[in-house]
């Protein structure tokens, strides 16, 4: 599929009304040197359908939203990855399912940041994600909290706790600060491995068998991936998984589908 005709379709999909209420989309603006948050909060699924907020996202970020994907299926520019970053918040029309957030999502790219892509396919290495000998050492989750009465509060600034770890409040979320990041997640084992794809720098399909919604808890250096990790921290994201969830990250080689992008604007369209 070419980058039009790619572009084509989203244009059509737009027209069946698959839109933001509301959309702000700006550049992220951080002090040098200083830790850079990257959060994303609400939408289907969360205790806050109703309103979606992603903070210090890369355009390599908000693809993977649009799309379902990581950034291992994405090629393209190199600033795509590190800067400039966006701070996003949307307004999600009630009943919105996640296919149809992902649908809004690849509208608002079109909309403000005219993008043009094509899909390739090349040979990578891959993960299954499996469970461990001793098996898993988390529950399922329970039913969801009642949500607190008024707005949800604004995103602040990210703490490290006593732990040396991002705090995070309760429920879903994820924080990287000083080379150590925390996440937790109340979801299903697929959900999971999407987000351990972005972390492991590969694909990562769901093997494990577990078809229920779990509680995650999970924190891990971002450096031992790295030549200077030194005196780290923490563990590897691959130890994390076996030490604190009882599952592997087992690697094989495949053909995974790349979407080239082609081009990008770095700057949105006015909100």
């Amino acid at each position: 599929m070419t980058g039009r005709i790619l572009c084509a379709v989203l244009g059509a999909s737009a027209a069946f009304g698959q839109s933001f209420e509301v959309a702000s989309v700006k550049p992220a603006v951080n002090e040098a040197g200083k830790p850079i948050r990257v959060a994303f909060r609400g939408g289907p699924g969360t205790d806050d359908p109703g309103r979606a907020t992603f903070e210090n996202f890369t355009m390599s970020n908000l693809i993977d939203v649009a799309f379902s994907t990581d950034y291992n299926h994405v090629s393209g520019p190199d600033w795509m990855l590190v800067q400039p970053m966006f701070n996003i918040a949307v307004n999600v029309p009630a009943g919105t399912s996640k296919e149809q957030f992902g649908v809004m999502m690849q509208n608002l790219l079109r909309e403000r940041f005219h993008p043009a892509y094509h899909y390739e396919k090349k040979e990578a290495t891959t993960y299954d994600l499996v469970v461990a000998k001793n098996g898993p050492k988390f529950k399922e989750s329970g039913p969801p909290p009642d949500a607190p009465a008024g707005p949800p509060p604004a995103p602040g600034p990210a703490k490290i706790g006593p732990d040396g770890f991002p705090v995070l409040p309760a429920g879903r979320g994820m924080a990287m600060m000083n080379n150590v990041a925390r996440m937790r997640l109340p979801g299903t084992m697929a959900e999971l491995a999407d987000i351990l794809s972005g972390q492991v720098a590969s694909p990562v399909s769901d093997a494990t068998g577990l078809k229920g919604k779990y509680d995650i808890d999970l924190h891990w250096s971002t450096r031992r991936l790295a030549a200077d990790a030194g005196d780290d921290p923490g563990p590897s994201i691959f130890d994390a998984v076996r030490e604190q969830l009882g599952l592997t990250l087992q690697a094989k080689k495949g053909p995974i589908d790349v979407l080239v992008v082609d081009h990008v604007d770095k700057t949105p369209t006015e909100n």
